[in-house]
């Protein structure tokens, strides 16, 4: 028996399957983030915290109890109000 002309036509599986797929220096360059990302994220736990006594906002035993967001001693770290000018001066 003969195969029919639907059946020649029709790509092979793996032509299909390449079909989908992105280009191979598409492919490459995201396994180099997946590889540098698992790398950044092994230094990073064998270094440890970089900041120890440092917690987060929301954590426990913090906020605003323990003063308010305000950063103490940075008094005067802001802009200087600009001055009023008086009428008919150029600037």
């Amino acid at each position: 028996m003969s195969s029919s002309s639907a059946d020649r036509s029709r790509p092979p599986l793996r032509r299909a399957v390449t079909r989908f797929l992105p280009a191979r220096p598409v492919l490459g360059f995201l396994a180099l983030l997946v590889v540098l990302g698992t790398l950044s994220y092994a230094v990073g736990a064998a270094v440890g915290p970089v900041a120890p006594g440092l917690r987060p906002a929301g954590g426990s035993g913090g906020g605003a109890s323990d003063g308010g967001g305000d950063m103490g001693g940075m008094h005067g770290m802001g802009a200087a109000a600009p001055r009023p000018l008086p009428v008919g001066e150029a600037r």
